[in-house]
C-alpha cells in the first residue's frame, strides 16, 4: 500500500529527511490545541506519527481537533515518511517515542510486537471496536491472541474507476465479469482510446492488481495460505493467476501505451491519463482513493464525470474485495501512553471517523459509522461495499508479508510483478522467482 489510501503517493524516506521534515512541520503549526482548558487531559500532549501527508494529514488532523475538544488534550502529528519500522526504531532508540503510531502494514505491526514496542488496547477500546468492527479488521490486528492495532482508516482496493463518456463513446456498459472486462476494453481501444491507464512505474500497484484475480480466482482460504507463505508461490493457483493477468498486460489495445508506457507512469500519472486536460485511456484501476485524485487533482465530481464499477468476477470466482489500511497503536516507551490509548478509545468510535467521513477522502470499516456521514454518493457507496464484504475482505497481501518481498522498491514482489508486466510471456517462470524471493525474505 504505500498507497494513497494509504498511501501511494507517499515516497520513501530516510529517517534524516523525515526529521528534517519534522521540525519543517512543527514550525509549519503541526500542533493542535485544545479547544479550551478543561478536560481530562488538560495540560497533557499526545503525539501521533503516520505517513499521512496532504489533504490526508489535514484531515486526520479535524479527527484530533476533535478529541482536543473531548479531552482537552494537545496533538501534534508527526510524519514518519514511508519506512515507518526505521522511524519508530530510531524514535525509541533516542527516547523521544511517539505515543500512537499509525501503521500501513499488518507486516509492520507484527514487527512492532515481535520487537516489544506496543501495549494491548485497552478494554474499552476492545469493546468498542468489537461492537463496530467486523472480526477480520481485528484479527489483523492482533499477534499471538493479543490485540495491538486499531483500524481506523480503509481502504476498498477492488474498484475500476473510468470516464463515463470514454465507455459510452465505446457502446459499452459496466463489465460484470473478467471477460465482459476485456471485451470492455477492447471496445474502448476500437473508439479510440486504450482500455487501462496502468501505474506500472509503482510495483505496489501490479500487487493489487495480481491480488484482486488472484483472490476472485483461487479464493479466500488459498489467498491467506499464500499471504502467510503456507503453499508456495509456484502453486497451481499462482501461475493461472499470472497468465490470466498476462491476458491485460500483453494486450496493447488494454494498456495505454504498452508495458514500455505502463512502466513510466506512476499512480498520479495513471488518474491523469483517464481523468487529465488530455486523456490517454478510458479506465484506471486502483482502490476508492483514485476518486479523491480525480476530484483534487482534476476537477472531476466522483459519481458524475468519474465513475467506479466493482473489481469482476474472474472465472467462476465471486468479485473480490481486497483492503488496506491504517492501524492506530500505542507505544510501550511512549511519554504519554495513557493519552495515546484515550485517543485510541476516540478513534474506535463512529464519532471519530464521521469527522474525517466528512472531510472526504477516507473509508471507514465501522459498520456504526452513519451512511449519511460520507460527503458524496460515491464514498457512500464505496464504503456499504467494504462493510457488507465483512469477513469476506481480504488485507492488501503484499502488505502482510515482510517488507524484503512485499513492501521495497526495486525488490521482491514489486520488481518481479514489474519484470512480468515488461514481458508476461513465461507466468511460470515469475512464479518460480516470487517463490525464491518469498522464501528469502520468510525465511522458510
Amino acid at each position: 500500500m504505500r498507497r494513497p489510501a494509504a498511501t501511494a503517493l507517499r515516497t520513501t524516506a530516510t529517517v534524516s529527511s523525515v526529521l528534517a521534515l519534522t521540525l519543517a512541520v512543527s514550525a509549519c503549526g503541526g500542533d493542535t490545541e485544545p479547544a479550551g482548558g478543561g478536560g481530562e487531559l488538560a495540560g497533557k500532549t499526545v503525539t501521533v506519527a503516520g505517513v499521512w501527508t496532504g489533504s490526508e494529514q489535514k484531515n486526520f488532523k479535524k479527527v484530533l481537533d476533535a478529541f482536543s475538544a473531548k479531552t482537552g488534550a494537545k496533538t501534534v502529528f508527526v510524519p514518519s515518511g514511508d519506512n515507518v519500522s526505521t522511524f519508530v526504531g530510531s524514535k525509541i532508540e533516542g527516547g523521544n517515542a511517539p505515543d500512537v503510531v499509525l501503521v500501513p502494514q499488518v507486516g509492520v505491526l507484527q514487527q512492532f510486537v515481535k520487537a516489544g514496542w506496543l501495549s494491548p488496547l485497552s478494554k474499552e477500546t476492545t469493546a468498542t471496536a468489537t461492537a463496530g468492527l467486523a472480526p477480520v479488521w481485528k484479527n489483523y490486528g492482533t499477534v499471538d491472541g493479543t490485540y495491538y492495532g486499531l483500524y481506523f482508516k480503509a481502504a476498498h482496493k477492488s474498484t475500476v474507476w473510468y470516464a463515463p463518456d470514454a465507455l459510452s463513446q465505446a457502446g459499452v456498459n459496466e463489465p460484470k465479469t473478467w471477460a465482459e472486462l476485456l471485451a470492455a476494453g477492447r471496445a474502448l481501444a476500437d473508439s479510440g482510446r486504450p482500455a487501462f491507464a496502468v501505474a506500472g512505474e509503482d510495483g505496489w500497484t501490479l500487487t493489487d492488481w495480481f491480488e484482486n484475480v488472484y483472490l476472485s480466482q483461487a479464493g479466500p482460504e488459498k489467498y491467506d495460505q499464500l499471504a502467510q507463505h503456507r503453499i508456495k508461490w509456484t502453486d497451481q493457483s499462482v501461475v493461472t493467476a499470472l497468465t490470466t493477468l498476462a491476458e491485460v498486460f500483453k494486450d496493447k489495445q488494454l494498456v495505454a501505451g504498452g508495458a514500455q508506457g505502463a512502466l513510466q507512469t506512476d499512480f498520479p500519472g495513471s488518474v491523469e491519463k483517464v481523468f487529465g486536460p488530455q486523456p490517454e485511456a478510458g479506465m484506471v484501476y486502483e482502490g476508492d482513493f483514485v476518486g479523491g485524485v480525480a476530484k483534487d487533482e482534476f476537477g472531476k465530481k466522483p459519481g458524475v464525470d468519474a465513475k467506479f464499477f466493482p473489481f469482476p468476477a474472474v472465472g467462476t470466482g465471486t468479485p473480490p474485495v481486497v483492503s488496506g489500511g491504517d492501524a492506530a497503536v500505542v507505544l510501550k516507551d511512549a511519554k504519554n501512553g495513557a493519552g495515546g490509548m484515550k485517543l485510541l478509545e476516540f478513534l474506535a468510535t463512529p464519532e471519530a471517523a464521521e469527522v474525517w467521513a466528512g472531510a472526504g477522502g477516507f473509508l471507514s470499516p465501522n459498520k456504526n459509522v452513519k451512511p449519511e456521514a460520507y460527503g458524496d454518493d460515491t464514498a457512500r457507496a464505496t464504503a456499504k461495499s467494504l462493510v457488507a464484504a465483512g469477513d469476506s475482505v481480504r488485507f492488501d497481501m503484499s502488505d502482510q508479508a515482510p517488507a524484503a518481498f512485499g513492501g521495497t522498491k526495486g525488490a521482491g514482489e514489486w520488481k518481479l510483478l514489474q519484470d512480468f508486466l515488461r514481458d508476461p510471456s513465461n507466468p511460470k517462470a515469475t512464479a518460480a522467482a516470487l517463490e525464491a524471493a518469498a522464501a528469502k525474505a520468510y525465511g522458510n
